[in-house]
């Protein structure tokens, strides 16, 4: 059986590194200027009280912010994790291209110029998430499913580790298993004989075992969770209340929704939203391979790599003969292992998700890793328009850096609809430094408000009150201790909202209220009492908070 090395050197290492230093360059740019989102500042928390699992994820994302506690309050700092595992990531795709076959001027370097340029590796570069683990994980573990499959069958121990690691990351690193099991029987059945495979898989459980423990420890907490956001279904009350403080109550109290049947016409809406959203990672990508989809009409080479794909899957012996036809010429580029396993990490998330998708909301990045399998596919069908495809690459570029440059200075103006990251980030840090000036302590009705004020105030220790909004990791009071119900009775506190009137919580009453304004144009203020949206200096601020004043008494009864 060939390998990548018996089929010649790699060339074009230069153009490789130049690549990997160009992007890598451009996401510390980018990193540097895009300010800070509410949930990088959740995992963030995480990162002062390490453990096996957390409310909402497994333990990966919370190494990555350990560069926040290098220096609390620094964005960038709090960003290598993601940058140095962004770099790695580029390594890792680098690696299984070349052992896949592809080669400097046959398509290797376009097909990690998309890698590294599709919208989800440009995030995951940058932006501290738990697909930023992933984004790692799942090219190391395919590299090594294919040295395997190449007969190395040693090599299902490292992806056994690899996968192991995914997990820690994202849940979703397990839709690599029917990826490796397709593969195996597409190419190596005989594999299933030997010990290697199932070596592999235990070694992938012992190293997630440790999270797994936690969980059986926390009411499978994380597990319970997931399952239930990722499948739209009622998973029963999360017991992980640790405190004595009161709930809130009346119309402000936090009730989980029970999800309900999608009728046809919202699942087909579901699923049409899923596949744009996938295509969309591309960005103007899209715009070269509708030219080269185009060109199949009369490019031999184009139609090749469209309608060969299915036949090479089935046809795993592809020695080549000067009579072969275009489809095995093109396919010969590859590695003939390659193909099952690059083509079944292609198709098995975006049907496994597009499946979900019909009964279920599934967000866009889910099945993102389906990008890494169909780069090499894309890559050779855009051969043929390799200078439009730059042209596209340095507009998605462009383009982001942009967005970028509007998230840190509100310029160049956008629609509102695509405001998100100014909403998530403007006036935050002006926020924690009043907060930090209050004469009583301060809690928020939901986690992202925690996590910010916390970020740029650690000395805050802001943690969540219970049941007004979702319940996070705040409330088991492990990553910010939950403050003693008595020592809150004879001080009162100060409670950050979005809500426009107090919400009712037994024992307090709320005495003061304070209205503040984070300004798109960073400016910041504070009015007395109960003051709209539009009675702030600026026209169209973007944050508005509520600062309520709790006293121990009675509050008055609220008529929902």
């Amino acid at each position: 059986m060939a390998t990548g090395q018996k089929r010649g050197s790699p060339s074009g290492l230069g153009w490789v590194i130049g690549l990997i230093v160009a992007v890598t360059a451009w996401r510390l740019l980018i990193a540097d200027l895009l300010p800070l989102t509410r949930d990088e500042a959740y995992y963030y928390d995480w990162a002062s009280r390490l453990a096996w699992g957390y409310f909402d994820h497994p333990p990966g994302v919370a190494l990555l912010g350990l560069g926040a506690q290098l220096d609390p309050g620094s964005v960038f700092s709090a960003r290598l994790g993601a940058l140095l595992l962004g770099t790695a990531s580029l390594i890792a795709l680098w690696r299984l291209y070349l052992a896949a076959g592809l080669r400097a001027g046959q398509g290797l370097v376009l097909a990690l110029l998309l890698a590294a340029t599709v919208f989800p590796s440009l995030v995951a570069g940058v932006i501290t998430t738990p697909d930023t683990v992933l984004a790692l994980c799942w090219p190391l573990a395919l590299h090594e499913a294919l040295r395997a499959l190449q007969g190395q069958r040693r090599r299902w121990l490292s992806a056994g580790l690899v996968t192991g690691l995914g997990l820690l990351g994202k849940y979703t690193m397990v839709v690599i298993g029917p990826v490796f099991l397709w593969a195996l029987l597409r190419t190596d059945p005989l594999a299933l004989r030997s010990r290697w495979p199932y070596l592999g898989g235990l070694i992938a459980l012992l190293v997630f075992t440790p999270h797994l423990l936690w969980n059986a420890q926390n009411d499978w907490l994380t597990l319970r969770f997931q399952f239930g956001h990722g499948f739209s279904t009622e998973t029963g009350p999360l017991a992980i209340s640790a405190t004595e403080l009161p709930a809130a109550s009346g119309p402000h109290a936090y009730s989980a929704d029970i999800p309900s049947a999608m009728d046809l016409g919202e699942r087909l809406g579901s699923l049409a939203s899923f596949v744009g959203e996938q295509l969309a990672f591309w960005g103007l990508v899209l715009l070269p391979i509708g030219m080269a989809l185009w060109r199949s009409k009369w490019s031999a080479e184009a139609r090749a790599v469209l309608g060969g794909l299915q036949a090479e899957i089935r046809r795993p012996d592809r020695s080549v003969s000067r009579n072969a036809g275009p489809s095995r010429r093109i396919f010969a580029q590859l590695e003939p292992t390659a193909v099952p396993l690059l083509s079944a990490a292609a198709f098995i998330p975006l049907v496994l998700f597009g499946v979900i998708a019909l009964g279920s909301e599934v967000e866009a990045n889910w099945a993102a890793m389906y990008v890494v399998g169909a780069v090499p596919f894309v890559a050779l069908l855009l051969r043929p328009v390799a200078p439009w495809v730059l042209a596209a690459v340095g507009l998605n570029l462009v383009l982001v850096s942009l967005y970028a440059l509007h998230a840190a200075t509100a310029f160049p103006p956008l629609p509102d609809v695509a405001q998100r990251v100014v909403r998530e980030s403007r006036g935050y840090e002006s926020l924690a430094d009043y907060a930090a000036e209050l004469s009583a302590p301060v809690l928020a009705d939901r986690y992202q408000f925690a996590a910010m004020l916390n970020f740029y105030q650690p000395q805050l220790h802001v943690t969540q009150w219970p049941n007004i909004r979702r319940p996070s990791e705040y409330s088991r009071g492990r990553i910010q201790p939950l403050p003693d119900l008595e020592d809150l009775q004879r001080s009162g506190f100060w409670l950050v909202a979005r809500k426009f009137s107090p919400p009712l919580i037994a024992g307090f009453e709320p005495q003061e209220t304070r209205t503040a304004y984070g300004c798109k144009d960073r400016r910041f203020h504070v009015l007395e009492g109960v003051t709209g949206w539009g009675a702030s200096d600026c026209n169209d601020p973007a944050n508005v908070w509520r600062l309520y004043r709790y006293r121990s008494g009675s509050p008055a009864e609220v008529t929902p």
